[in-house]
């Protein structure tokens, strides 16, 4: 599969599979990033994708970002549609730092990683009275 893909600064890297194993590739900070504790702080990713049809990009924290920067997406994974990719719509990692010192992000850093996710669209919600009668609970309620 081939993407189409705009960098902003091309002086940085290209996103990159780490291994062949790898199913997600890195995404590198554009600019030095200082992230305040308990502040949620966008780093802009250099990238411009346009997403094909049928998937959305995924974008997720490095397993490695989190015990190394006490950083953490701060919406859990970021998405992106496959309608994002004007000459303006730069990706933009949102972290959250959970330490009580300031987080410097170098510029060219690896700080988040990206997946292509195959979806299926609704085509139409059918609204009923009752799903199944008996429920099996929630948060906990299997052990």
């Amino acid at each position: 599969m081939n993407i189409r893909i705009k960098r902003i600064d091309s002086s940085l890297p290209l996103p990159e599979y780490q291994t062949s194993g790898s199913v997600a590739f890195d995404l590198y900070a554009r600019t030095k990033t200082i992230i305040q504790p308990w502040n949620p702080t966008i780093i802009p990713a250099n990238i411009i994708v346009e997403v094909p049809e049928g998937y959305f990009l995924m974008l997720a924290s490095r397993s490695s970002t989190p015990i190394k920067k006490k950083l953490m997406v701060a919406n859990s994974i970021g998405v992106i549609d496959q309608d994002y990719h004007g000459d303006k719509d730069e990706i933009g990692i949102q972290v959250l730092n959970f330490s009580n010192d300031e987080v410097v992000v170098e510029k060219g850093e690896r700080i988040a990683q990206a997946l292509l996710v195959k979806i299926a669209k609704v085509e139409t919600f059918e609204e009923v009275e009752s799903i199944k009668e008996t429920s099996r609970g929630g948060f906990g309620s299997t052990g």
